[in-house]
Parts: structure tokens; sequence; C-alpha cells
């Protein structure tokens, strides 16, 4: 194989509730904990909404780089439960990143936001989610993080 080929999988839009809890700086860098309170997720083959009780345990990196560390369950329109996690990182100019910590619509080009995300489900229909590798590119909105997720084929 010479070079990796993706297919676009979906979009997803993730809601956070703006209440956070943080553990304090520690040796590797500050702790937040963010509760996902909804969203919604749209491809080709599956599309639906992100179910409340997830979370994301961002870890503020003493290197200046933001950790993602997601959990979250898709419902899926014709009633699948999938649970998908990732890890990625974001990261870009000081002034960049202040401007995203102070709710400010950023352009996605400024910053990088990458993630690796993976998936579970006992639903048959799905299953081809759970032997796919996927990425993804997001970007920080106000309310939460969107993503556009790719398969790689």
């Amino acid at each position: 194989m010479t070079e990796i080929a993706t297919a676009h999988l979906f979009d997803m839009h993730i809601d956070v509730d703006p209440v956070t809890v943080n553990t304090g700086l520690g040796h590797i860098g500050s702790r937040v904990i963010a509760s996902i309170t909804g969203g919604t997720f749209e491809g080709e083959r599956l599309k639906g909404k992100i179910m409340p009780g997830g979370g994301d345990w961002l870890l503020f990196r003493t290197d200046d780089v933001t950790q993602l560390d997601v959990r979250l369950t898709l419902q899926t329109d014709d009633g699948a439960a999938i649970f998908m996690f990732y890890r990625g990182y974001r990261h870009g100019p000081a002034e960049v990143l202040e401007r995203l910590a102070n709710g400010e619509e950023v352009d996605p080009s400024e910053y990088y936001q990458r993630a690796a995300p993976f998936y579970e489900t006992g639903d048959e229909r799905y299953a081809w989610l759970t032997r796919t590798i996927s990425v993804a590119t997001g970007w920080r909105r106000p309310d939460g993080p969107s993503y556009r997720v790719f398969e790689i084929l």
C-alpha cells in the first residue's frame, strides 16, 4: 500500500455542559471533565443522536497541548446503540487557543484538532464499525466540538 485512502463516514456535533470539573494542576497538566448533553451525527450509512451521559476527560498538558479523551453513545435513527470513544489532540498558537477558551468562533484552519475514534456495538447492522479504523478532523464551537469522521479504507 503506497498511500492511505479515506471515505467520509459522518459529521458529528457534540453538545457539552458549560459547567466542568477541574481537578487542578498536576504533574502533567490540568484535568478538566466536561459532560456531554447530546448532539447529532449524520453520514450516508448511519445517522442519529448523541445520548446524554458521555464525557470528555480533557488534559491541558504543560506543553500547551490539549489531550482529548472522549466517551459517548451514538443512537442511530434505526435504534442501534453504538459506544464510541476517541483520543486526540488540540494545539495551536497561544492567541488562538485563548480565543477558543473565551468561547469565540475560531476558524479551524488556525489550529490543529484531530482524533482517532473506535466503536463497540452488539447490533449486527453496525458490526462493521467495530472492525473499522477511523480518523477525525475537528473544531471547537462555543457549545462543544464538531468533527468530520473518515474511515480508513
